[in-house]
């Protein structure tokens, strides 16, 4: 074998090594440790989905995470988006079509996959859910009484989108396409929970603390023919060292941020000086479900350099590993600089009622979109820089809420925090343009033509909703920073791009536009229904879709036992 790979590289380095592939005449000339008809490289959802579905289809199936399992999705609100007439969309009252759900979705999709793969992700919407029900997930039609981020517990059925906000009206009524996994708190570790029992029931074998550093590729025909793999040897003191630095970065990435990244670096370093490499072989296709690359800071400031400053959302296995193991064999990537900004200003419930600005002072977007929506806009059109504009009795209104409205501690402390330590205070609109850096014309002209729409004396000139308008007349006036980077409101980001695949059955494509044979790619490692604009649950809806996808192509090739199995 050649050298290890990532010799190079530094050991506090938190991403996988990845290294160019190992080229071979045939599969008989190497030794091969392990193998299966299906190697799935990612244990989060989108593998879990690939495993399970090639194991109903007959294949044999490893699956490989570089922990134990679980990803980004594990650690996610446990959100499915789903619609075309889910039972629990008509229990809560809701009449949805296929056709509704693809029309609404195209604003969001904006053409990032055909047409015909979207209208086939909103036909298979009611199967796929009742496919997660036949494994474990459970789901509910209560809805909660206000739109949200996140509902509370007890209601599992929400708009989790801008499926309400004008600009996005189709000529159907709106549907909440948004289901909750039943659980009290965070649902992605219950809907992960289910999904890992499951491919434990199917047959599939694990291999974990285990990382995929190159491929083994056929140089006649291009075929993937395996991985090298470096694993954590099972049982040592390092991997259970390995196991408890995660789970604590994990658990604490939220209150500890700066104490989990060096936690994840001590979990690298391990792998560095711990891991010991074996052969793989994977007999008739192998699937990238690694997920994005938000931890891979390098990645995110060669692609998405807007972005850098966003909080890591996500776990430190979005490492761009997939990605670059697909690249590295000739896999094309796109829309790597495609990035999910999480912006969310509701709840607090009033919070929408105010102004969003930019530095200057101008209103430029519809306070009530969705969250992503909104830091789309502030980030890629306006230098990542805005502020939101209360006055005194959306303010009052906001902490109250805060206070006394039920919501969840992620919602109210960092909302909280802005209200009373952080805002900008000023009697006048004018004065508070000159502690913001705005033109005091500019923020006046503002509020005051929000205020027409507000009283009904004019349209309002981004097009919020009539119930949703609140006129800004009680000074004084305050500024909270929502902007990129900001220390008291942090924001949360997540990669959208990655490889390019074949949209019938998930392979890896070359820049020709090229299958290339026997590799596969799913959930956030792959382009897919989430890469142009994220929704909630959009992503996990996508790795059920294109993990089933990339699973059952993977695994229809001929058995081992017609073609050569050295």
């Amino acid at each position: 074998m050649n050298k290890p790979a990532g010799d190079a590289r530094r050991p506090t380095d938190t991403v996988t090594p990845t290294e160019p592939p190992l080229e071979v005449g045939s599969a008989a000339e190497l030794k091969w440790a392990d193998e299966a008809d299906v190697v799935v490289v990612g244990w989060g959802a989108a593998g879990a989905c690939a495993a399970i579905e090639a194991r109903e289809r007959g294949a044999r199936v490893l699956v490989i995470d570089r922990f134990e399992g679980g990803g980004a999705s594990a650690l996610s609100g446990g959100v499915v988006y789903a619609g075309g007439g889910t039972p629990y969309q008509q229990q809560a009252g809701f009449n949805d079509s296929p056709e509704a759900m693809a029309d609404y979705l195209r604003h969001e999709v904006q053409g990032v996959v055909s047409d015909q793969t979207l209208g086939r992700f909103c036909r298979d919407s009611v199967a796929n859910l009742a496919w997660l029900e036949r494994h474990g997930a459970r789901f509910g039609a209560q809805m909660p009484p206000h739109k949200t981020s996140y509902p509370p517990d007890g209601c599992y059925l929400y708009y989790s989108g801008n499926e309400v906000v004008p600009a996005y009206a189709g000529p159907n009524p709106p549907a909440p396409r948004g289901h909750r996994t039943l659980a009290k708190g965070q649902a992605g570790a219950t809907l992960y929970a289910a999904l890992r029992a499951a491919t434990l029931a199917s047959g599939a074998r694990t291999l974990q603390q285990a990382c995929v550093r190159r491929l083994v590729r056929e140089t006649g025909s291009g075929r993937i023919l395996g991985a090298e793999v470096w694993q954590v040897p099972p049982g040592t003191d390092a991997a259970r060292r390995h196991a408890q630095l995660n789970e604590k970065a994990n658990r604490l990435r939220n209150w500890r941020a700066a104490a989990a990244e060096g936690w994840r670096r001590e979990a690298a370093a391990i792998e560095q000086a711990e891991a010991r490499p074996i052969l793989v072989r994977a007999h008739q296709g192998m699937v990238l479900s690694t997920g994005g690359f938000v931890f891979n800071r390098a990645m995110v400031k060669q692609h998405a350099p807007k972005y850098a400053r966003g909080y890591k959302n996500g776990h430190a296995g979005c490492d761009g590993s997939g990605i670059q193991l697909g690249a590295s064999v000739g896999g094309a990537t796109e829309h790597l600089d495609r990035v999910s900004a999480w912006r969310f200003i509701t709840p607090p419930y009033s919070w929408p009622r105010g102004v969003a600005v930019n530095a200057k002072g101008e209103r430029f977007c519809n306070e009530q979109v969705y969250g992503a929506t909104l830091g789309h806009a502030m980030v890629e059109h306006h230098g990542g820089k805005a502020w939101l504009i209360l006055d005194k009795a959306l303010r009052r209104q906001s902490i109250r809420e805060c206070l006394f409205g039920g919501l969840w501690a992620f919602q109210a402390l960092p909302a909280l925090g802005m209200m009373l330590l952080g805002a900008r205070k000023a009697p006048t609109l004018q004065a508070l343009a000159g502690k913001i850096g705005a033109d005091p014309a500019v923020l006046q002209g503002t509020c005051e033509r929000y205020n027409a729409a507000a009283d009904g004396r004019a349209e309002d000139e981004v097009g919020k909703s009539p119930d949703m308008r609140q006129a800004l007349r009680q000074g004084p006036y305050y500024a909270l920073d929502i902007s990129i980077g900001a220390p008291l409101f942090p924001l949360a980001t997540i990669t959208l791009g990655g490889l390019r695949v074949n949209e019938a059955d998930g392979h890896v494509r070359d820049e020709a536009g090229r299958d290339i044979p026997g590799l596969y790619a799913a959930g956030r490692a792959a382009v897919g229904i989430p890469s142009s604009r994220y929704m909630s649950g959009l992503s996990l809806a996508d790795c059920v879709f294109s993990g089933r996808r990339a699973g059952a192509a993977a695994s229809a090739r001929p058995s081992p036992s017609t073609e050569e199995t050295s």
